[in-house]
């Protein structure tokens, strides 16, 4: 999905502790939302957008536009992971 990253970028994910990891990269995002949903709390990864040129850079033209429609949006998007554990598998 979102490989790219950019000084203007940041996902935001909240731990259990409510204390909240920061990182440029969705994949290290991504992993710590599975984890968490794997233990079974909803995790969500808040994607932080600070400047038109990070939207551009992770959506192309649409991002740009969406970020200039809510320059102030405290989240650009938000993207919710849960697991469901299916049990044992013969």
């Amino acid at each position: 999905m979102i490989s790219r990253t950019h000084k203007d970028v940041e996902f935001h994910v909240e731990r259990p502790d409510r204390t909240v990891k920061t990182t440029h990269h969705f994949d290290k995002a991504a992993g710590l939302a599975v984890a968490i949903a794997a233990s079974g709390r909803l995790a969500h990864i808040d994607i932080i957008v600070w400047s038109e040129a990070g939207a551009r850079a992770l959506y192309g033209d649409e991002g740009a536009e969406a970020f200039r429609e809510d320059p102030g949006a405290s989240v650009f998007e938000r993207i919710e992971v849960k697991a469901n554990n299916l049990g044992r598998v013969s």
